[in-house]
């Protein structure tokens, strides 16, 4: 008799741990599933996404091989709408035939001006890049490349450099001319048309707030907001920089249900985290992104680690199409 008590309590006890953690865990997918990005609380919970859907997973089936066929059935249906959204980023997507400029975009965040210049210089030559979008540009950043060589690289500039955070820039291969691309921001944005020969492109260094400063994340969804749409009779927009969100953030989705592609996602890349570079805490997430216009077919897509900087650079090759 006491060991069947015993035996009835520990199966108490496991399925008690297992509707909790189902509880949990369901409260995190639908704060997903809504879009519901009230709190900064919900912003960090939605960007963990891609953790949340393994746990799930994970989840579900041990529900299911303790026997506890409710939470498992319930937790394993629910994991698998999360699947359907995350694990295509893992895959290429099949490319469209264009013709037109091949063109390499890099963006890094360089962290109040902490990252080394020269790696940043080096990698702009071995990855032959274009156009790059920096952020958190200050001027002791700007000296830096100077004496690092950027400007032999990429000799066309629009840099609105600032102590601290709030700056950032644009160098390219090609003359540019200074755009304004969005309403007044909280940290600024510089946009530029580039002259490409051929077709031009217009491009903005993208830098929200964060949205989970104390304050929270209002801001950041204002500024996201602010985001300028693809315009189909205007020349090709390439957003690419810091966004502060993932894929699963209801301003990105807005931004690809109006005619942007991830390139990452493209390609298949659309997992590799960007932030925190080196750190596994907090988990490493998706925030630093290349959006393009969906005419654009996308070759390829890098993360590149730059010393000094918590944020990993993005790297992607794609063609402007002819008009």
């Amino acid at each position: 008799m006491v060991d069947t008590v015993e035996r009835r309590t520990r199966r108490g006890g496991v399925t008690f741990l297992l509707v909790v953690a189902a509880v949990g865990f369901s409260g995190a997918a639908f704060v997903r599933l809504l879009g519901v990005d009230g709190t900064r609380h919900m912003v960090a919970t939605t960007a963990l996404t891609p953790y949340w859907t393994a746990a799930g997973v994970l989840l579900g089936a041990v529900a299911l091989l303790l026997r506890r066929w409710g939470v498992g059935v319930v937790v394993l249906l629910v994991a698998l709408v999360l699947v359907s959204a995350v694990a295509p980023r893992a895959f290429p997507d099949s490319r469209p035939v264009g013709v037109g400029r091949s063109v390499v975009v890099m963006s890094s965040n360089l962290l109040v001006g902490k990252a080394v210049a020269e790696d940043v210089v080096a990698a702009v030559r071995e990855h032959r890049v274009d156009v790059l979008a920096l952020q958190e540009l200050t001027p002791a950043m700007v000296a830096d490349f100077e004496r690092a060589g950027l400007g032999r690289e990429l000799p066309h500039r629009h840099f609105l450099d600032e102590p601290g955070g709030s700056g950032s820039g644009i160098a390219s291969r090609w003359p540019l001319s200074p755009r304004v691309l969005t309403p007044p921001s909280t940290l600024r944005q510089a946009g530029a048309l580039v002259d490409l020969p051929g077709d031009d492109v217009e491009v903005l260094s993208v830098h929200p707030l964060p949205p989970v400063v104390d304050a929270g994340p209002e801001d950041w969804q204002r500024d996201l907001a602010g985001l300028p749409e693809r315009d189909l009779n205007a020349p090709v927009r390439v957003l690419a920089g810091d966004f502060n969100a993932t894929l699963d953030h209801v301003g990105m989705r807005r931004l690809l249900n109006g005619g942007y592609v991830d390139a990452a996602d493209q390609v298949g890349a659309g997992l590799a985290p960007t932030w925190p570079a080196g750190a596994p805490w907090p988990p490493p997430v998706v925030i630093d992104h290349v959006l393009v216009d969906n005419r654009c077919p996308v070759d390829s897509f890098a993360v590149v680690d730059i010393p000094g900087t918590d944020h990993r650079a993005v790297v992607s090759r794609f063609v402007v199409p002819a008009r």
